[in-house]
């Protein structure tokens, strides 16, 4: 137990030594401040890939088409892969029941948008009712479109929150007409998206209409497919995983590719993907601990030989107590608890030295894949955790030398 008595003597042998200490416990204190940046650097990272994949729904599978690279069954390579309603209906057919959400869509780049004297260049999309559930977007006035819009191929728009304030300022856009490429459309809806304004700078169109007022017949640009959960993150993998394989399998035989032509056909597994960045960055963070804890080792190395010093300076000290009946356990705890005082003073400095400077720097420090660098409070304590073990393992060995000094030898010290 700690009492008034040991702590003076904790104060009065590490006094005798104070620039080693001191040199000590700086190593301890920047292997801890290391470590804690280390770490923040690390969540930083996660929290920068969590941000880019919370943009569109989880477990999405997005299709588009390229050129052929290889010749097959007679054909050139070079051929420009269009997609079309059939490639969409075709794999609603044979996968439809693993599905969730299916989504196939048009797109144009830099549309003409006007309402009275605003105008501007967007994206216009043309989708279909499940499309707000793939791109993670929330409908903040009136609504999406609906399948009516898409069976009677009604003229009516959705248009992102960038839009509205872009083109109708503080003005309500629901009901009014704008312009689309010249063709007019009435808007029915405004969203907002995670991504912002990047996202928000889309104009949605129900697609039966994109593609019969704009000519171009029943040619799409994407296909997404998010697929039914599963009750673990293994077989969700495994399942996104194979259909992926066997979608583009389907798709390069309907559309005459051959199957070992990567480019024909495009497919990014937003699952896979996601594994393969949270796999990195658990390899990263690792990596941060172990450079971390090397360098408390190297620390703990210090505080290991400042205490052998200190028991060999207190060697006639340690001879009388146990002549006056200390055991060799209340040696050996003596000795620890100046060892681990060494270590949590120190690493608490370090911690709270590199929390603070996480907590300061950090906002400033943001980009799109590094996003609010910090340590949680699990972090914190297994690095006080930490810092007691070390404390002790710092302590242990000339701890059990100072036990093992006979008094009579001890007495004889000069």
């Amino acid at each position: 137990m700690f009492n008034i008595e040991r702590w003076q003597e904790i104060f009065e042998a590490i006094a005798k030594n104070k620039l080693r200490t001191f040199l000590t416990g700086i190593s301890v204190a920047s292997g801890i401040f290391i470590l804690v940046i280390l770490l923040g650097v690390g969540k930083g990272l996660q929290n920068g890939i969590e941000k880019q994949f919370e943009r569109d729904a989880a477990g999405i599978i997005e299709v588009w088409s390229g050129a052929t690279t290889k010749a097959y069954k007679g054909l050139n390579p070079g051929r420009q892969i269009q997609l079309r309603n059939s490639d969409y209906d075709v794999s609603v057919q044979k996968f439809g029941d693993q599905f969730d959400k299916n989504v196939s869509t048009y797109n144009a780049w830099g549309a003409s948008i006007v309402h009275g004297k605003e105008s501007g260049n967007y994206q216009y999309r043309g989708v279909n009712s499940d499309y707000l559930a793939i791109e993670n977007a929330t409908v903040v006035q009136g609504r999406f479109i609906n399948a009516n819009d898409l069976i009677y191929n009604e003229k009516v728009a959705v248009i992102g929150q960038k839009i509205k304030l872009d083109i109708f300022k503080e003005k309500n856009p629901i009901g009014e007409q704008i312009t689309v490429n010249n063709i007019n459309f009435k808007v029915v809806g405004v969203y907002t998206d995670p991504g912002g304004e990047r996202e928000e700078g889309r104009v949605f169109l129900p697609l039966s209409t994109t593609q019969k007022v704009y000519g171009v017949g029943d040619k799409i640009s994407n296909m997404f497919y998010t697929l039914k959960k599963k009750d673990t993150y293994e077989e969700a993998l495994a399942e996104a995983a194979k259909f992926t394989a066997d979608l583009g399998v389907l798709l390069k035989s309907k559309n005459t590719i051959a199957p070992d032509d990567e480019s024909a056909i495009g497919l990014h597994n937003s699952t896979i993907e996601a594994k393969k960045f949270y796999d990195l960055n658990l390899y990263i963070r690792l990596f941060f601990w172990w450079v971390g804890i090397c360098t408390i080792i190297a620390g703990v190395v210090g505080v290991s030989n400042i205490m052998m010093i200190i028991v060999k300076e207190r060697t006639k000290e340690i001879g009388i107590r146990k002549a006056l009946g200390a055991s060799p356990i209340s040696i050996i705890v003596m000795i620890l608890h100046e060892s681990i005082f060494i270590t949590t003073i120190s690493g608490f400095t370090g911690l709270l030295t590199g929390l603070a400077l996480l907590e300061l720097i950090g906002p400033h420090a943001q980009s799109e894949y590094f996003v609010n660098p910090q340590v949680d409070f699990t972090v914190a304590l297994s690095t006080l955790i930490v810092l007691i073990v070390a404390g002790a393992l710092a302590g242990f060995v000339p701890a059990y030398q100072a036990a093992k000094i006979r008094p009579i030898v001890a007495l004889r010290d000069e």
